[in-house]
């Protein structure tokens, strides 16, 4: 599914990644781990196109293809979806508006029939009361007065609709208790599927145990440094980022 071949990436001319690679095969989750400015989020900018990421050496496949040099909007429609881990207040556009608006343009590229207004009110509204999105949050401008909570599930509630290829979540946990951190996990879990695979950034080991990964990273200095399963995630709960990366040296 995704394949990171030697990427160097800098921002502002400063190196963040220095020759990552990492595969991840279609139906897995894999988990991204590591200290603060070791390139977690870096990776995930990067795959998603963001701008001000500055791709030095190496490439991105998605299914065989690369898509290195397309924009957000073209790597979106081959099927990558980032949830932010601060999804930002779009004051005037309701959500609703955003979501028909957004799901309808990726079904269109991508050759699909588009949603008439009364069949995507009744998928919005299922998927919603699965997340515990609320009609009133629908109603609402995108995240305005959301809580972290809301913004995160409001994210699961557009990967879902969007159905990606490959999901990536940084930080998803990040501001959220624990009946929401369930909620979220829930519905990521609900979106595993053969064809369909997740990379999950995160510094700590309770998303982990909602979300079950195949294979656990170490990140350090912009590489991987370590490999492992979901017990790696364990050790570094228990003794921490610098013991666990000291052994891998």
């Amino acid at each position: 599914m995704l394949t990171i071949e030697n990427l160097f990436v800098s921002v502002e001319d400063k190196p963040i990644l220095k020759g990552l690679d990492l595969t991840v095969p279609a139906g897995q989750v894999h988990a991204i781990m590591g200290p603060n400015g070791a390139g977690k989020s870096t990776t995930s900018y990067t795959i998603a196109g963001r701008e001000g990421y500055d791709v030095t050496g190496g490439r991105i496949l998605l299914d065989g293809e690369e898509i290195t040099g397309l924009a957000p909007d073209e790597r979106a429609e081959k099927g990558v979806f980032l949830a932010f881990q601060s999804p930002i207040e779009i004051p005037g556009v309701s959500t609703m508006n955003f979501l028909k608006t957004s799901v309808n343009g990726m079904r269109r590229r991508r050759g699909q029939d588009e949603y008439d207004t009364v069949s995507f009110l009744r998928r919005v509204r299922e998927v919603a009361r699965a997340l515990n999105v609320t009609e009133d949050m629908l109603k609402r401008t995108l995240n305005t007065g959301f809580s972290g909570g809301e913004r995160k599930r409001n994210e699961v509630l557009q990967m879902t609709l969007l159905e990606p290829k490959l999901a990536i979540l940084d930080e998803t946990d990040s501001g959220l208790d624990i009946d929401a951190l369930r909620l979220v996990s829930e519905g990521v879990n609900a979106l595993r599927a053969p064809d369909r695979s997740f990379l999950v950034i995160t510094h700590y080991q309770r998303l982990l145990d909602y979300i079950e990964p195949d294979v656990v990273h170490i990140f350090a200095d912009g590489r991987i440094v370590m490999s492992g399963d979901k017990t790696l995630a364990r050790r570094l709960e228990d003794y921490g980022y610098d013991t666990v990366i000291a052994e891998a040296a």
